[in-house]
């Protein structure tokens, strides 16, 4: 398939991103430059001086809402893909709402309970619905232990144990490694 074959076919594909961080950053525009059609994502946080070592945001974004300024970056890196950005907290009343007809979703959060969250209501209320989480992708190196593990619509990515934690930051190489997995994941999912 050539890679205008593949964008003509994601062209008409939309993915949710749970969580617009270092993952869910990361994942939006990767799956921006593989001309994703549309992209529906959520966060409720504004982008941060100290975000900036591992998100897709800007020093002169510090203070925008990480949604909006995550909107501007794929437009200017693709103007095509729609991006509907919800500056919210998800709950498991909105989650449907918000992600009901996205092809795929993505969960790129930083908190275990919102993960839990997520991923409790989506498998919950769409089981069919292909769901990409990150999980382990503290430090550095180890490139050896990342990987991707199916579990019926659930896909892991990452190495599943290493957890963020003062001496164990979450840094862009390995971040970027994840979420870019993410987005092959994804990829894979909306070209089958």
């Amino acid at each position: 398939m050539t890679f205008e074959e593949i964008r003509k076919k994601l062209s008409g594909k939309k993915v949710g991103i749970a969580g617009a961080g270092g993952l869910g950053s990361n994942c939006a525009v990767a799956l921006a430059r593989v001309g994703t059609g549309s992209l529906v994502i959520a966060d409720f946080d504004v982008v941060s001086e100290s975000n900036l070592n591992r998100q897709y945001y800007f020093k002169d974004q510090v203070g925008t809402p990480k949604v909006t300024a995550l909107a501007e970056n794929i437009r200017r890196i693709d103007p095509s893909v729609k991006v509907a950005g919800h500056n919210l907290r998800l709950t498991k009343e909105n989650i449907p709402l918000i992600f009901g007809d996205c092809d795929v979703i993505v969960e790129a959060f930083d908190l275990a309970d919102q993960k839990e969250l997520l991923i409790e209501t989506v498998l919950t209320v769409f089981p069919d619905k292909p769901l990409v989480i990150g999980l382990g992708m503290a430090g550095w190196g180890n490139n050896d232990t990342i990987h991707c593990r199916r579990v019926d619509n659930l896909y892991i990515c990452g190495d599943e144990v290493s957890e963020i934690r003062p001496d164990l930051p979450p840094i862009a190489p390995r971040v970027g490694m994840v979420a870019n997995m993410q987005a092959n994941v994804v990829v894979e999912l909306l070209l089958k």
